[in-house]
């Protein structure tokens, strides 16, 4: 069996690559710093070292020289970034066997590896043959043009999306549980969606539930099922959320918002792999691949006492950050692109264009409300613009016209105010029931602004629970 050592300052990194190895027949060691390493490399003998180039502790140029002068017989492959790649083809020319760049593909680390380890020696730096950068710079990611262009997903070419597809790619294959932390409207669902059709468990259901929608008495039933009778309006059985995507990937959306009861139960489905429907003294075994989001931060949620902290570390084997829209504003034209393609399609008309006012109005606009707001923008704006035309500002919604979002102005003495919404379209100003409606519509938008869309915040400001927000929402005809 070869040995095998990691050397990552990432702890996910080091986690997901060590159990893909080891699943392979390699017994593998990782590390986050280069001290350690070396450390390590003193007590046990390492075949091949996967190492980054950058370290908190060190870099990975210094730790190839003092590994090429005290384990000349190592292997040593560097992981690098997309901007350290020329660093990294000097590296190989200094004896490292070969790099391999971000985002990292578990396929493709496993074929390096294997072929570095066929051979025992590092060859020596005048019979490598270094790949020049551009080979490597220009690697795509593992889906075709039609993919990255179609209906479905749109895959950002920033920095951010880039490490964001990087993680995504190299938790797909496991088994892990993962958690989705992003603003309201980053598209978490979507990444939960890519991470099931990139898994082993691709041809299995897929079930998503929304957690923040569901009220106490609802969520056990929704989750784990019900037997007849089992509760008053109970008339048949339900299957849940669980027994729906046996074999396959349960999504549980705004997972803070569940009961601590419900946490509890939840727990112990967990660890048993067992569910029981409301009403059954049946034990049902089940076979799911968990994948929770949250707009607030679970750990904060734990360390506030609203989220069980045993809880919190079951699901919490890996955690993907979604960056909202206003950290990718190179990803806007591919985005735009790709719902400007979506909503023809949808309203079968021909394709809007954008004007080159539009354009700018888009890039200044911080985009409170994320991907879901563009799309949603896109909408209406292709709606109101006649087939092959472009869209104008006419077409934008009052608040990107104004340049800034509603949440909140500040006055010359530095209070802040909430900011008057124009009139809802289609009221009666001189009806009485118009204007409070008026009234509570501008309230809703101003809050939910302020807290940038978290659906959550927004109902404990406003003082009501999340399903009353959720029906005020409905009733508005407000869709962030």
């Amino acid at each position: 069996m070869k040995n095998i050592l990691i050397i990552d300052d990432e702890i996910n990194i080091c986690t997901l690559l060590s159990k893909f190895l080891g699943k392979h027949g390699f017994k593998v060691d990782s590390t986050m710093t280069g001290a350690q390493a070396m450390k390590m490399m003193t007590e046990n003998r390492y075949d091949l070292v996967l190492c980054d180039y950058r370290l908190k502790d060190t870099d990975g140029a210094k730790l190839l020289g003092d590994i090429r002068q005290q384990h000349p017989h190592t292997v040593m492959i560097i992981i690098t970034g997309y901007s350290d790649v020329r660093i990294a083809v000097e590296m190989v020319k200094n004896g490292a066997y070969d790099y391999i760049s971000k985002p990292l593909y578990p396929d493709e680390i496993l074929s390096l590896v294997n072929k570095a380890l066929s051979q025992p020696v590092p060859a020596p730096a005048t019979q490598v043959n270094a790949v020049e950068p551009h080979a490597h710079e220009e690697r795509p990611m593992p889906v075709s043009e039609q993919q990255k262009n179609g209906s479905r997903y749109v895959y950002g070419e920033s920095e951010p999306s880039r490490e964001l597809f990087r993680e995504l790619t190299l938790v797909a294959p496991t088994d892990y549980s993962v958690i989705i932390f992003g603003e309201t409207g980053t598209g978490k669902e979507s990444v939960a969606h890519l991470i099931h059709e990139h898994s082993s468990r691709k041809g299995q259901p897929f079930v998503a539930l929304d957690c923040g929608s569901l009220s106490r008495e609802l969520a056990a039933s929704e989750l784990f099922g019900h037997e007849k009778g089992a509760f008053t309006g109970a008339i048949g059985t339900k299957i849940g959320a669980f027994e729906q995507a046996q074999g396959g990937t349960l999504f549980l959306d705004e997972i803070s918002n569940l009961s601590y009861d419900i946490q509890v139960a939840l727990l112990r489905v967990i660890q048993e792999k067992q569910i029981r429907r409301v009403g059954s003294m049946k034990e049902i075994a089940i076979d799911v691949r968990l994948i929770v989001a949250s707009n607030e931060n679970l750990f904060e949620s734990v360390q506030k006492g609203k989220f069980r902290e045993d809880l919190f570390h079951r699901f919490n084997e890996f955690t993907i950050h979604i960056p909202p829209l206003r950290e990718r504003v190179e990803d806007l034209p591919l985005f735009v692109d790709a719902f400007l393609s979506q909503v023809s399609k949808e309203l079968n008309k021909g394709e809007v264009k954008m004007s080159e006012e539009v354009w700018e109005c888009f890039r200044r606009y911080d985009w409170p409300g994320n991907v879901r707001e563009l799309k949603n923008v896109i909408r209406r704006a292709s709606l109101l613009t006649p087939a092959g035309k472009e869209i104008t500002m006419a077409a934008l919604p009052l608040e990107m016209k104004s340049g800034h979002t509603f949440a909140k102005s500040t006055h010359t003495n530095g209070e802040s105010a909430e900011e008057e919404i124009p009139d809802m379209p289609m009221l009666d100003s001189n009806d009485l029931k118009s204007v409070a409606l008026k009234a509570e519509y501008n309230k809703i938008i101003n809050v939910l602004k302020a807290v940038k869309y978290n659906k959550t915040k927004a109902a404990q400001l406003l003082n009501i629970d999340r399903k009353t927000l959720y029906n005020k929402l409905r009733l508005l005809n407000i869709n962030y």
